[in-house]
């Protein structure tokens, strides 16, 4: 039975239409695998088994009556612990909301109980997705599925070690400067940043507002797609969500990349980036060659500044989003609270908030006070338009661009925590596009000599996934690293 849970959503779906076996079969699988590797892997902090088990038995009779709900119906999934789940506990994996139960579900959460999906339990994360590594949480650090002593990425690390580890079919993640495409690319799964507002937003603990975004850890991109397909579109909770048609997401998977313009922009491949890492991305490059893409160098100058202006802009949100979080509205209120207001909020926050949150609520703070908000955070948002025309004029000339995810391979698990300036680096090559509000793909393409995953980035423009998916699924069928599984 286990190897149910090794199956890619499109295998599961076709097995169900096909009465091969039973939701509940493939939950049980997933569950066992769970029992078996949780444990050392740290990917999930809230398992929900009996719900998921309820959920796949309502599967059950969908099936049996052909009258299935989707593609995902009576699919395990796990959800990011950053979604509101209606009834299960929800804490951004802080101290801070340690026994905080949403009374509703955001609304990916709600498509995907509309999709039929199985919710098998809430994922770890670095603290309110503040993070790299997932070593900021407070239930401790997520694991590599490939190397137990290596980072899984972040902050939506437990998202990606649940797919590789094939502890759920597919998970949901935020990025807002990396966090679904890191730590993909470290786990060797499948990551979709989408286009600013593409997923509504409603109802997932704000982290940087008008960086945030909603995506899917997959084993395909075939999957990825599948994903989207049920949780894409515009959301009157959100006003972010445009009222923008959503596409067949699979229709071109097979399309292929002939006469395609694919641009490998120069300042994602200078000497900061590991040299393995560099030559597995060229062979990448190589293959769209063969397969008849036009694949040629260009540049994005205002790639530089993106680490910079995104460690302004970011924290300045961040430090204002978790003002509620006082003790009183939202958090854990403390037995010794104080004599005043100011007494309560520094027990509260200095006991519920860890270091990393801390940090980047100073520096946020700092940006928009007084005498420095022109300074720093205007400034810093008017670099970022230049960082987003830079984009705009690459697409007049290029279909998509292909580049590093991280400029190495995983690290070692608290290599660099007492270094957080070598951790913000890891999103060097991410960040840009988050400050574009463009897509981005991470795609598997190859492994160090270590063997350690590696993944591709493929870049488009606003509501570009449709060819996102038809160029990634391109090079998935001409190489076989999607076969690649972690020994657990």
């Amino acid at each position: 039975m286990s190897s149910l849970a090794h199956l890619t959503i499109r295998e599961l779906s076709d097995g169900f239409d096909a009465k091969k076996f039973s939701a509940t079969e493939v939950t049980q699988a997933t569950l066992e695998q769970m029992r078996a590797h949780n444990a050392p892997l740290n990917a999930y902090v809230l398992t929900m088994e009996e719900e998921a088990l309820s959920m796949a038995a309502e599967a059950d009779v969908r099936i049996a009556t052909g009258r299935r709900l989707s593609v995902l119906d009576g699919v395990p999934c796990g959800l990011k612990d950053i979604f509101s789940t209606k009834g299960a506990r929800t804490t951004a994996c802080s101290k801070i909301l340690a026994n905080f139960v949403p009374p509703y579900d955001a609304t990916t959460v709600s498509m995907l109980r509309d999709a039929g999906s199985v919710f098998l339990g809430k994922t770890n994360l670095d603290e309110f997705a503040c993070g790299g590594s997932s070593e900021h949480s407070c239930f401790g650090v997520t694991k590599n599925p490939w190397n137990l002593e290596k980072v899984a990425g972040g902050s939506s690390g437990g998202s990606a070690a649940a797919v590789a580890a094939d502890m759920a079919a597919f998970t949901l993640g935020t990025d807002t400067g990396g966090s679904i495409r890191l730590p993909a690319s470290l786990c060797s799964v499948v990551g979709l940043k989408v286009t600013y507002g593409r997923v509504s937003r409603s109802g997932v603990i704000a982290m940087a507002s008008s960086l945030d975004t909603i995506g899917a850890f997959s084993k395909t991109v075939e999957d990825s797609a599948m994903v989207l397909q049920q949780i894409a579109g515009h959301d009157e909770r959100d006003s972010t969500t445009p009222l923008v048609e959503v596409p067949d997401y699979t229709k071109n998977l097979a399309k292929g990349v002939k006469g395609l313009r694919i641009g490998l922009p120069k300042e994602y491949f200078t000497d900061g980036v590991d040299p393995e890492v560099q030559k597995i991305l060229m062979d990448a490059a190589d293959v769209y060659r063969k397969m008849g893409a036009q694949v040629s160098e260009m540049s994005l100058p205002m790639t530089k500044y993106g680490v910079a202006i995104y460690y302004i802009i970011m924290p300045a949100e961040l430090s204002t989003n978790l003002a509620r979080f006082d003790g009183i509205r939202y958090g854990s209120i403390p037995k010794d609270i104080g004599e005043s207001l100011q007494d309560m909020y520094y027990h509260v926050r200095g006991g519920g908030f860890g270091d990393e949150i801390k940090r980047r609520i100073m520096i946020g703070t700092y940006v928009l006070s007084a005498g420095y908000f022109d300074a720093f955070y205007s400034k810093a948002q008017k670099v970022r338009t230049l960082i987003r025309q830079d984009f705009d004029n690459a697409f007049q000339n290029f279909d998509v661009l292909l580049t590093p995810v991280s400029p190495f391979p995983a690290w070692g698990i608290g290599e660099k925590a007492n270094d957080p300036l070598a951790m913000y680096l890891a999103d060097a090559l991410t960040i840009p596009s988050s400050m574009a509000g463009i897509p981005g793909l991470s795609v598997p393409c190859g492994f160090t000599k270590s063997g350690l995953p590696v993944g591709m980035q493929l870049l488009g423009s606003q509501f570009a996934e449709p060819l996102l998916f038809q160029v990634a699924s391109a090079y998935e069928q001409q190489t076989s690293w999607r076969n690649s599984k972690p020994k657990l």
